[in-house]
């Protein structure tokens, strides 16, 4: 005996067509997932970011034109809110941390963690042993010179966690393959910084952002110079000097 096909109504399949289009994703706007992320702090980076935020579980690739154009800066707000409740650890900075302008940042210094590796080796496994813990929040990783197969590794180490995982890496790493789906330039920028989206899952995003970071102090020194108030010196004016005259 044949079954009789199975047949469903109109209202099912609309609802089924819906649930479909839900998991599509078009290569004209930015894609959505379950995976969680940090708010940046500023609106006008989430808007551009796929996640809405800094994505976690996953390898974000900082692209310096230097050190030390606000960077760190741009990352505080998320930073901060990280090392509140998890550790955040700081893998070959270029410069050692101060606790001062950790302090400064907004950072809870008694979860931040320094990690001083003498090769690029070293510094490799440190992350993705770091990130295959799960106990961090945050890992940030300075390396000039990477593999493509080192990058893999360490984006396949953070999918297993939660982690927010930041790489910085020279500005001309622009032009290398990299498996991170995400990848901004970085450029200093009068008050602020400027920051360029050269790669995301989403459609391509063609004029960079001009993010101002209030805190910083090159941002407070141009600030003071457009509000200062141009003060008219006059010369001083010669006085005579009288000679008293002796007393006989």
């Amino acid at each position: 005996m044949i079954a009789p096909p199975l047949t469903t109504s109109s209202e099912e399949q609309r609802i089924a067509e819906a649930t479909l289009r839900q998991h599509i994703w078009r290569a004209d706007e930015l894609s959505r997932s379950r995976t969680l992320s940090s708010p940046s702090g500023y609106e006008c980076l989430d808007a551009e970011l796929p996640e809405g935020g800094w994505p976690q579980s996953t390898l974000v690739e900082l692209l310096l034109q230097q050190p030390g154009i606000g960077e760190m800066h741009l990352l505080r707000p998320a930073l901060a809110n990280l090392s509140k409740s998890r550790y955040v650890a700081f893998i070959e900075p270029p410069h050692r941390p101060n606790s001062a302008a950790c302090k400064f940042l907004g950072l809870h210094c008694p979860n931040l963690l320094w990690i001083r590796a003498p090769t690029t080796a070293n510094a490799l496994w440190s992350t993705e042993q770091i990130l295959r813990n799960g106990g961090f929040g945050a890992v940030l990783l300075w390396q000039k010179n990477i593999r493509n197969e080192a990058l893999r590794r360490l984006n396949l180490a953070a999918q297993s966690t939660d982690t927010t995982f930041w790489l910085l890496r020279p500005l001309s790493a622009a032009a290398d393959a990299s498996p991170a789906p995400l990848r901004i330039a970085l450029r200093p920028s009068a008050g602020g910084i400027s920051a360029e989206v050269i790669k995301r899952r989403g459609p391509h995003h063609d004029q960079p952002l001009i993010i101002p970071l209030a805190k910083m102090p090159a941002r407070q020194r141009f600030l003071d110079e457009q509000n200062a108030v141009l003060v008219k010196r006059s010369s001083p004016t010669p006085t005579t000097r009288v000679r008293q005259a002796a007393l006989v």
